[in-house]
């Protein structure tokens, strides 16, 4: 027996992706504060085999969870409810934006994700417990999203660098963007709040890729 749900699921994307295709078109989505947490983190904040619980589902495995943690900085000021992201991962991850480092006196570089060597550091406060998180703490780079059949139609490859134009009440062009390839991903391009906020764009508007 077919899934008439999950076929119906299956046909909305293709079409949805061919509309964005024949525009050259990629969808935004803008990334507030969040963090992703390893197994001994998720531990200590929450207690011995905590598990997420799910939220909303994002992207292929990803999802946001109803979970909260504080962040600290060294000056003792703090952030409140930023949202555990799971599964969990290897290494935590702390992604902010630019305006959040003035609040928490950090000064973590622009990375890509799971790029944290020798990136910033501060503490985290859950329920159960706190880490001193010595080196993950950054600025995510803007990237986009693609599956294997957008990238190949359009001549990308995982780990591309492209420009992007913004058509919005602020013209914007972003350049340098990192384009990450995997059979599991929506074609969506993904940029902090602090960028969102400069081009006058919200979730779910459209820019174009320049190549």
């Amino acid at each position: 027996m077919y899934d008439a749900k999950k076929i119906e699921q299956a046909v909305s994307k293709i079409l949805k992706e061919y509309k964005q295709d024949q525009n050259n078109e990629i969808k935004i989505g803008v990334s507030q504060r969040h963090i992703h947490l390893s197994r001994e983190d998720l531990d200590t904040l929450f207690g011995k085999g905590y598990e997420l619980t799910k939220k909303k589902t994002l992207m292929g495995r990803e999802f946001a969870s109803e979970e909260c943690v504080t962040l600290v900085g060294p000056s003792l000021k703090s952030i409140e409810k930023v949202r555990v992201l799971g599964p969990v991962r290897k290494n935590t991850q702390v992604e902010i934006s630019k305006t959040d480092t003035f609040v928490l006196k950090v000064s973590p570089p622009v990375r890509p994700s799971g790029e944290v060597e020798g990136s910033e550091k501060l503490v985290i406060v859950g329920p159960k417990g706190s880490v001193y998180l010595k080196q993950g703490v950054i600025i995510a780079n803007r990237h986009i999203h693609l599956t294997p059949e957008y990238a190949e139609r359009h001549g990308i490859k995982d780990g591309d660098y492209v420009d992007v134009m913004v058509e919005s009440v602020k013209p914007t062009k972003f350049y340098d963007v990192q384009v990450r390839v995997r059979d599991d991903f929506n074609v969506e391009m993904h940029i902090d709040t602090d960028d969102a906020n400069s081009a006058g764009i919200k979730n779910g508007d459209m820019v174009k890729i320049i190549k």
